[in-house]
């Protein structure tokens, strides 16, 4: 069984103090940064680029798990690992060649993962299941933080059964949600196959993140 990690979106983090708000996540005990980029067009909002990525690069313990919410990801993934990216994350919704953009990821030595809207069926990832290392189930609609949940689980159950069915890469496949994760829904996307959390606003607004990242992880 996978164990259950934490990625704390900075999206909710305070601009004006970023490097204290990355010390704080680093001593939550969360195993993830999760760094959204947004181009305002693939959604209607416009988020962080390379250079702060870049002087994160060396600065943190955490994963950095970058999520390109962007049209045309294949054109920026070499940026993106070049500037300290562990993951990379892109949508099947993209412009760009699915398999291409993954051989792009998997060329600079990091991990690959796609990712879904909520309106996209599981069968969209099926055929890339065995080329990636996790999968991204959207639990909003991407594009702003703070929204409501969206109960994903017949699709996170779907993702998962097709992948203890059919992969045949070394390592199990990883399942993220991201979008209105707490310590209410927490349960419920674990329970359908999920194993890493984003969260951010949640995280952000607790008086202890480090209490709230165990009550995330059930422990």
């Amino acid at each position: 069984m996978l164990n259950i990690e934490v990625s704390v979106s900075v999206l909710s983090a305070d601009p004006l103090d970023f490097g204290s708000e990355i010390k704080r996540v680093e001593a939550s005990g969360a195993e993830m940064i999760h760094y959204d980029v947004m181009d305002g067009v693939f959604v209607n909002n416009i988020t962080f680029g390379m250079p702060l990525l870049r002087s994160m690069q060396g600065k943190t313990n955490c994963i950095l798990d970058v999520h390109l919410m962007i049209i045309d990801p294949l054109k920026y993934i070499d940026d993106f690992a070049d500037a300290g990216a562990d993951i990379i994350t892109f949508h099947v919704e993209s412009k760009s060649n699915i398999t291409e953009t993954i051989n792009a990821i998997r060329n600079k030595g990091i991990k690959a993962a796609i990712s879904v809207k909520p309106n996209t069926p599981a069968e969209a990832v099926f055929p890339y299941i065995n080329d990636v290392d996790m999968v991204l189930v959207m639990t909003v609609e991407p594009g702003f933080g703070g929204q409501k949940f969206m109960d994903m689980s017949e699709k996170i159950s779907a993702i998962r059964k097709f992948a203890d069915e059919n992969r045949t890469a070394d390592a199990p496949l990883s399942i993220q949600v991201d979008g209105g994760i707490d310590d209410i829904t927490a349960p419920i996307v674990k329970k359908a196959g999920a194993n890493i959390l984003v969260s951010g606003s949640y995280l952000f607004r607790a008086e202890n993140m480090a209490e709230a990242v165990t009550k995330l992880k059930g422990r």
